[in-house]
């Protein structure tokens, strides 16, 4: 993470001025979203390029993401899979009201580690998710918070802080074994309960040393986004193989697989809509909502 803050250069606003700004707007909007209801149907599940700390200096990513959240009902309580937990066998974060965030990342401004995120008690949904996972005891490590792949997008999304969160670890970064755990999760929407992939389109650090290589991260967004509209659940959990610039766009799985577990929940894998498609210092942030 300080490789990618020393990329970005001096901040000329107060850091996160634009997460202040978005704060100011949208709080009474964000209190007042209509909450979810059996007459709503399913939600979707959400695939987010979740971004680092300067994601709060993006006035246009924030506003996008709240923008998205808003275009459905508020759920009643959200689970993220976030790239920056691996944990096996699958473990949870605390369910406690007001659990203190994990900041797990590095050289940047003191503020950005100084910003609260507290969400309501979990526990109901902690619950259920253990009675869905069934066979093994499912963890909970109570000083273990929300990490900045979950944390990061819900607070541009859920400004309020008024939605129940648990973050689920990725038993594994197998595709496989994330769809698998996607479609576990997948009756979760059923219930108005949120389920969230957290990674990044593309992940590629070679590209800012290179500029010339957004070439390749922009071929496998391409070729993702197609696949997406597809339905091409194979073509996706082979990327490794079967992805153009794979190699540059992912030189390891952890930012791609929780796509995985986006499909894995959804009902229909195919006609995935971008709520976000735009490039940042040349990786996509592409977005996707499923049915």
């Amino acid at each position: 993470m300080s490789t990618l803050a020393s990329r970005i250069g001096p901040i000329s606003r107060k850091p996160a001025a634009a997460y202040d700004d978005l704060l100011a707007r949208v709080l009474p909007q964000a209190r007042k979203q209509r909450v979810w209801s059996p007459s709503d149907g399913p939600l979707p599940s959400l695939f987010v390029s979740h971004g680092a700390p300067f994601t709060l200096d993006d006035p246009q990513w924030l506003g996008d993401l709240f923008a998205w959240a808003q275009s459905i009902p508020k759920p009643r309580a959200i689970v993220v899979v976030s790239a920056h937990w691996e944990q096996a066998p699958a473990a949870i974060t605390a369910a406690s009201a007001g659990a203190p965030l994990y900041y797990d990342f590095s050289g940047f401004h003191p503020r950005y580690k100084t910003l609260p995120y507290a969400t309501p008690d979990a526990t109901d949904l902690a619950r259920r998710l253990t009675g869905l996972l069934g066979g093994t005891p499912v963890h909970e490590f109570a000083g273990r918070g929300l990490d900045h792949g979950a944390f990061i997008p819900l607070m541009a999304m859920y400004p309020a802080a008024d939605v129940p969160v648990v973050q689920l670890s990725m038993p594994s970064l197998d595709p496989g074994a994330l769809l698998a755990l996607g479609a576990h999760l997948r009756p979760l929407r059923e219930e108005g309960i949120l389920v969230l992939g957290s990674g990044f389109m593309t992940h590629s650090f070679a590209v800012f040393r290179q500029p010339e290589l957004i070439a390749e991260t922009t071929a496998f967004d391409e070729w993702a986004a197609d696949a997406l509209a597809r339905g091409d659940v194979d073509a996706l959990t082979d990327y490794r193989k079967k992805a153009p610039g794979a190699a540059i766009a992912h030189p390891t799985a952890e930012h791609f697989v929780p796509l995985l577990l986006t499909v894995g929940a959804a009902d229909n894998p195919a006609g995935a809509v971008s709520a976000i498609d735009r490039l940042v210092m040349g990786n996509s942030i592409r977005s996707v909502q499923l049915t």
